[in-house]
């Protein structure tokens, strides 16, 4: 049972009035400039970054760098792979194409794929859209990473995953998946007669006069492209190479934030598709059961502080992209960045909140509680769909843990109020009936979880180990062609990086045996009998996946 709307309301008046008092002698574009410069620094990767009203840009900058071999400035001009924010041209595609006559989305995919293994299932074109088909996502495979450097035609990575088991009945679950948006690219392929890179080309970057958008590529000159890295343990390095054939219609566009913002203006005028098609992309779908999910084609209904927004977001290899509509305020927040790090989705949140004149709060506006006063909140608490957070007090400072995941820090900003480090998720505590209660909000959706009799998780304790010791592991190690295991060591911390994901940092149990945090898993190192490092072995999710060290 969820607080009242009223006490919903009033919680965010105060979250908002906290903020806002600190905020409002700045203009917007002082506020966002503030933001942006700090979050990034000019010596850094960079972010284009848009804001618009009414169809009109009222802000347009880039901070940062786009290039930093080069030494060159981000600008608004420079191009960005926008990775998933791809799937709603392709969505917008297949709608255009229904409306021409071509196909409907309740059609099999077999009459456009006749002979892809349904296993004896109906699977539709709408399935796809939403990620209800339960395809296996060929980026959940453990030989994805494998394939990084491989040029295939769309046939060819089709014929990666088809014949992987269903992960669930058609219709009955969500499951955010790409293999179904490279389907969708094949349709449109099938359906159309053309290419869908020339699809796309033709009938949506030619007609609204996005001169600087373009299904991506490794190859091509591309002008003011934005180099992409990742951040390592020593700085920034180059992101992993990426065919940008494998995510095809599911996350290969190119493009910038003004060209963006003529999308989205054609969206909303209806240039491309009629009112009703566009209804359907943005107003989410249903289960089998009628259950009602917020994704509906390539687009995601959210509210950002009571506003309704519809956004959806991207990443990719060297880059992290964001865009968000809120139609009542007739605002849209695009920010397109080149680095797979930081988090993109919550700054675009941030600012789009400080756009429409909701700002979410900050840590710094945090008052000072009693330890008693911090410890009331202590417990257990169980969400919808069995989830558990755990609320736990240490050294004068309240934490938050989602069950599996990692312990964060927690503000006060009343007695009952408390956010996370940049203030789009809070919670709003409260007792009922004798228990303790949380409402758990993130970007202005909430949930409330009850107290429960659970105890939380152990934290696993760690060993200090000389640098002489973590320094034998440095090196690379082959899980897979293509895909490697980095180590590395800085200031006495060593960190993991697999090919294509962020570095974390991993804590020794054993002398040649470390876990990480954010995730449940275990690096063992092998040694041969002189006592030299030959390998490591990943265990996690119940595989033990041996990596023999090649450099």
């Amino acid at each position: 049972m969820g607080l009242s709307q009223s006490t919903k309301f009033f919680s965010f008046l105060i979250l908002t009035f906290l903020y806002f008092s600190s905020a409002s002698a700045q203009t917007l574009e002082q506020q966002v400039d503030e933001y942006l410069k700090a979050e990034y620094p000019s010596d850094g990767p960079g972010v284009s970054f848009l804001i618009a009203k009414d169809g009109n840009p009222i802000y347009q900058k880039g901070f940062g760098m786009a290039n930093l071999e080069l030494n060159v400035p981000m600008t608004p001009k420079n191009v960005i792979e926008i990775g998933s924010i791809t799937k709603q041209f392709t969505a917008i595609a297949i709608l255009m194409l229904e409306e021409q006559g071509k196909l409907k989305v309740e059609d099999d995919i077999t009459k456009f794929i006749p002979d892809y293994p349904t296993h004896g299932k109906k699977i539709t074109i709408h399935q796809l859209l939403n990620h209800t088909s339960g395809i296996k996502s060929y980026t959940d495979m453990a030989n994805f990473l494998t394939m990084a450097r491989t040029d295939m035609t769309p046939k060819e990575l089709i014929d990666v995953f088809k014949d992987e088991p269903m992960d669930f009945e058609p219709g009955e679950k969500f499951l955010y998946n790409n293999s179904g948006y490279i389907l969708l690219g094949y349709i449109i392929e099938v359906a159309s007669g053309q290419t869908y890179a020339d699809f796309i080309e033709k009938n949506i970057f030619e007609k609204l006069g996005m001169t600087s958008s373009s299904y991506g590529s490794m190859k091509n000159i591309v002008p003011n492209r934005a180099s992409g890295y990742s951040e390592t343990a020593n700085g920034y390095s180059n992101a992993d190479y990426l065919s940008l054939t494998l995510p095809y219609a599911a996350g290969s566009i190119m493009s910038t934030t003004s060209d963006l913002l003529k999308w989205q203006n054609a969206l909303n005028n209806n240039t491309l598709i009629k009112k009703t098609s566009y209804e359907k992309a943005i107003h989410g779908s249903t289960l089998n059961d009628d259950t009602h999910i917020p994704y509906g084609y390539g687009l995601g209904e959210d509210n950002i502080n009571g506003s309704p927004s519809i956004q959806h977001g991207g990443g990719i290899f060297g880059y992290t992209t964001m865009g968000i509509y809120l139609p009542e305020e007739k605002v849209f927040v695009s920010g397109l960045t080149n680095c797979d790090c930081k988090n993109i989705t919550s700054v675009t949140t941030r600012i789009a909140a400080m756009a429409i004149g909701k700002p979410f709060p900050d840590k710094k506006d945090a008052i000072k509680l009693s330890d008693s006063e911090l410890q009331k909140w202590i417990g257990a608490y169980q969400f919808d769909n069995n989830v558990v957070r755990y609320v736990t007090f240490e050294n004068g400072q309240l934490y938050s843990q989602r069950e599996g995941s990692t312990k964060m820090e927690i503000y006060p900003l009343t007695k009952v109020n408390f956010i996370f480090d940049g203030g789009t998720t809070a919670y709003l505590f409260s007792e009922k009936d004798g228990k303790k209660q949380a409402e758990f909000s993130n970007n202005g959706n909430s949930s409330v979880g009850v107290e429960i009799d659970k105890n939380p998780p152990v934290e696993k304790k760690s060993l200090a180990l000389t640098s002489e010791i973590l320094s034998q592991y440095i090196g690379k190690y082959e899980l897979a062609p293509g895909a490697v295991i980095e180590i590395s060591v800085k200031d006495n911390q060593i960190f993991a990086q697999l090919t294509g994901q962020p570095q974390f940092e991993i804590f020794a149990e054993k002398e040649d045996t470390f876990f990480l945090k954010v995730v449940e898993a275990q690096l063992v190192f092998d040694k041969d009998e002189k006592g030299k490092v030959t390998g490591v072995t990943l265990h996690q999710g119940g595989r033990n996946m041996p990596a023999k060290k090649i450099e």
